[in-house]
């Protein structure tokens, strides 16, 4: 089975750099490679196989970057061709656009280029780069791949993917047991009289997603205001505080789905 660990990175100014040529150059070549399988196919009727080294004589600062990534953008385009066929209401394959916010590339491990340990991760081209390793990974685990992103508030991540064996599930005896109930009130009411209130932190940040948003639609464009607590040791715009408490308020939707 497969295992996916995300974790916050640290890139330098030069690495970041690097991440941008990349972004770049990986919707770049899908953008290419989909524009010419459309023109071909309206000529023929047939679809067009290429590769991203076609176009690496003709625009050699693709050279510059990872090549497994553009290797990597071809096979999603094929993917997203494949998914189209199998069900045409999954839609067409889509360019990429340079305005999202959300921006990443995947690449392989081959040969150890891909390494993890202490506390620092090595990437092709980029080298090594300072993680925020929340987790330990099993040693018997295999890494696979890589799949660096930028989030809107310019955070980076990595999500590293690992090929490990099916876990034995054991089989424990029950000792004591204990019934919950639903409550209108609270979380939950348990068979021992105990319940847990609600946590909140969605509706909580909701609000002050809100009071963000409210600001931001009395900024005027092209300005960057700032928070009044802020305007001496910040320059932090309306318009990111914004996407930060978006994002704040994603993650926590997503970690208390079960709620």
């Amino acid at each position: 089975m497969n295992i996916v660990y995300r974790f916050r990175i640290y890139p330098n100014k030069s690495q970041k750099e690097l991440f941008a040529r990349t972004f770049g150059c990986v919707r770049f070549v899908y953008n290419r490679m989909l524009a010419e399988k459309i023109e071909y196919y309206e000529k023929t009727g047939k679809v067009l196989k290429v590769t991203p080294a076609k176009y690496k004589a003709e625009f050699p600062w693709l050279k510059e970057v990872d090549s497994l990534a553009l290797c990597n953008a071809q096979l999603h385009l094929q993917t997203a061709y494949k998914n189209f066929f199998r069900d045409s209401s999954v839609g067409f394959p889509k360019f990429k656009s340079k305005k999202n916010p959300v921006r990443s590339y995947t690449t392989n491990c081959v040969n150890g280029n891909i390494t993890l340990q202490s506390g620092k991760l090595k990437l092709p081209k980029a080298g090594w780069i300072h993680i925020k390793q929340h987790r330990n990974i099993d040693d018997s685990y295999i890494l696979k791949g890589a799949t660096v992103s930028q989030e809107a508030d310019d955070k980076y991540y990595v999500s590293l993917l690992y090929a490990a064996e099916e876990a034995e599930h054991e089989i424990r005896s029950v000792k004591t047991a204990i019934g919950l109930d639903f409550s209108m009130s609270e979380l939950y009411v348990d068979s021992n009289g105990a319940h847990a209130d609600y946590p909140h932190f969605f509706r909580k940040s909701q609000e002050k997603l809100a009071r963000e948003q409210r600001r931001l639609s009395h900024c005027e464009k092209g300005k960057q205001p700032l928070h009044e607590t802020e305007k001496e040791n910040s320059q932090t715009p309306c318009s990111y505080c914004t996407s930060a408490e978006r994002l704040s308020a994603q993650g926590i939707q997503k970690d208390n789905q079960f709620l």
